[in-house]
């Protein structure tokens, strides 16, 4: 091969593009929207937030009434566990103090006067357990008056029971007549006590319950004195000594005594306390009192007395029947001029004992009279 064959021999080249093209990437495609597709997105979503918006105002009322009951049940089961507990005390102090205090005073001529003394002092002392118990009760704010009037009345008990445990050693000594007419002053305090928890108690515990819509929860009763015939001393000495109270003067053989049958204002029957008599006619009503000659002889200047008493101001009248028969009613009328109008007047009416009568427990009748115009 000759110099010039191989020049002629040219080695081929590869021919270049003066202008390379670069593969650009694809750009992705937005999503064509239709006219209106917007505005119904966003409807939608509206409408999404205000059905959630309701759901969330249904619950949340659900919930403040499901709170609402079980407040309001609260404090409904806060008041009917309040009436329980004074239905346990209230009957507590009848049944363990009262009936064995009386028990105890009728049966004590047969027992020595300082047992009877501690018989009495440990009563006290139970009424005085009762009346811290009542101290301590659970008190919902709507039955603060009637708590208030609740823990009177026990403390009332307790210094009735007091009096008559310092009394009862005398009454059954040499100062017998003495001591039972402090004991029968002793027991006007009982009788406060019963009328306090009747008519103040009771009444506003249940109007309590009602207004908070509770319904059939009754309030136990408790009476602490078991006959007015104890507001009498000779019942009392008689009672405690068992014999007969001594009298002045020869007594005829046989039974005397009266027996107060019914008292009435004009129209009006005065039942006894603790009801609550409302007696219409003015500021000087006139008392008419049935007595019942109870005895087998006749009786002579028998005195009949009545006292008002408002506000602490007693007024008091009295009539004298020359003669009863045995067995014969006799109407008494006895005016009384200026009794309170419009406030609770607490009128007594008594038959003053005569010679050689025993039991004067029917002498003496109470009332709660509210007098009206």
């Amino acid at each position: 091969m000759s110099f010039f064959d191989d020049e002629d021999e040219e080695t081929p080249t590869t021919v270049r593009p003066a202008h390379t093209q670069q593969q650009s990437r694809p750009q992705p495609r937005r999503p064509q929207r239709t006219d209106g597709a917007g505005s119904v997105d966003h409807h939608a979503m509206m409408v999404r937030r205000r059905i959630a918006a309701g759901i969330g105002v249904v619950i949340l009322i659900a919930i403040v009434l499901l709170v609402n009951g079980c407040l309001k049940r609260g404090k409904q089961q806060a008041l009917e566990s309040y009436n329980q507990n004074v239905n346990q005390i209230a009957q507590s102090s009848e049944s363990q103090v009262a009936r064995p205090l009386f028990t105890t005073l009728s049966g004590a001529s047969g027992k020595s006067a300082l047992d009877v003394e501690v018989q009495v002092d440990q009563l006290r002392r139970q009424a005085q357990e009762l009346a811290e118990r009542a101290k301590g009760l659970s008190v919902p704010s709507e039955m603060t008056a009637a708590q208030r009037d609740l823990l009177l009345t026990l403390d009332l008990r307790v210094e009735g029971l007091a009096k008559v445990a310092a009394l009862v050693r005398e009454a059954l000594g040499g100062q017998a007549q003495q001591a039972s007419t402090k004991i029968a002053g002793a027991m006007e305090i009982f009788l406060a006590s019963d009328v306090l928890y009747s008519q103040r108690v009771v009444p506003l515990i249940q109007q309590t319950l009602a207004a908070g819509g509770v319904s059939g929860q009754s309030t136990a009763t408790s009476r602490f004195l078991p006959n007015l015939g104890w507001l009498t001393a000779s019942t009392v000495q008689s009672k405690l000594t068992g014999q007969a109270v001594a009298s002045s003067g020869a007594v005829a053989p046989g039974t005397h005594g009266h027996a107060l049958k019914g008292v009435s204002v004009g129209t009006n029957t005065l039942e006894p306390s603790p009801a609550l008599n409302h007696v219409t006619g003015g500021a000087n009503p006139s008392f008419t009192a049935i007595v019942e000659n109870s005895g087998s002889n006749p009786e002579t200047n028998v005195k009949v007395e009545v006292s008002v008493t408002t506000e602490g101001k007693t007024l008091s009248a009295q009539h004298v029947i020359a003669k009863t028969e045995p067995g014969s009613t006799t109407n008494v009328e006895i005016p009384v001029k200026g009794v309170t109008l419009g406030a609770a007047s607490r009128v007594t009416v008594n038959i003053e004992p005569v010679p050689g009568e025993t039991d004067a427990e029917n002498n003496k009748g109470s009332f709660l009279v509210i007098f009206e115009k």
